[in-house]
């Protein structure tokens, strides 16, 4: 993953319990609607064979990464099946100590001052702040008085809609999961439903 990059159209789309008979599809559309980074959850069946495949579908067009990695165990496969980033659900110190090490980007997950302030200390890429939709876009205004440096990713709750808010109240990045991968899309292989969705995210990135 090219972090700098990222950060040039910094949205992310989490997947997480797709079949394997989805992912090749699901990636060429993710590609078609202009998303650039996706993260696949380790607790997914098959969750390396979907890193795989996704890989190869995506032939370096979009970067894949590696979700709810717990330890260290599911971080080695993870990064053997070919994630070039990390994501967790809190901050896990071992994790994100090799992560930083073996400079691979990583996204610990923290809701609180605290726990962002000891994830980004850490050296977290970014902090997945989680569940974002819980305390809204202006909760990012508020960790940003003290901790300005401390870049951010919104997860959990984040629309089209107020996705701009998000960006405006001091959100590095935002990211979006099954809101836009619905069960109900993917049970019909509705993917052109998902891709105009993805694009809804993209289009919200232009300057008004």
């Amino acid at each position: 993953m090219d972090i700098e990059h990222f950060k040039l159209k910094p949205v992310m789309g989490i997947l997480r319990g797709v079949g394997k008979h989805l992912i090749e599809p699901l990636t060429r559309a993710v590609i078609s609607a202009g998303l650039e980074t996706m993260e696949i959850t380790m607790n997914s069946e098959s969750a390396p064979e979907l890193i795989k495949r996704a890989v190869k579908v995506s032939g370096g067009r979009i970067a894949i990464g590696a979700g709810t990695v717990l330890d260290t165990k599911s971080l080695n496969i993870a990064l053997s099946a070919g994630a070039t980033f990390i994501v967790t659900p809190v901050f896990i110190d071992h994790v994100t100590a090799y992560c930083v090490k073996n400079k691979i980007p990583v996204f610990p997950g923290a809701l609180t001052p605290s726990e962002i302030y000891e994830a980004w200390s850490a050296g977290a890429t970014m902090v997945k702040v989680f569940p974002s939709g819980v305390f809204g876009p202006k909760y990012f205004k508020e960790i940003k008085g003290p901790f300005n440096d401390v870049k951010l990713l919104a997860c959990g709750g984040v629309t089209p809609d107020n996705m701009k808010e998000y960006f405006a109240n001091g959100a590095d990045a935002v990211s979006f999961g099954a809101g836009v991968f619905r069960n109900d899309w993917l049970a019909k292989k509705n993917f052109a439903e998902i891709e105009a969705r993805i694009k809804e995210y993209i289009d919200k990135l232009r300057p008004s």
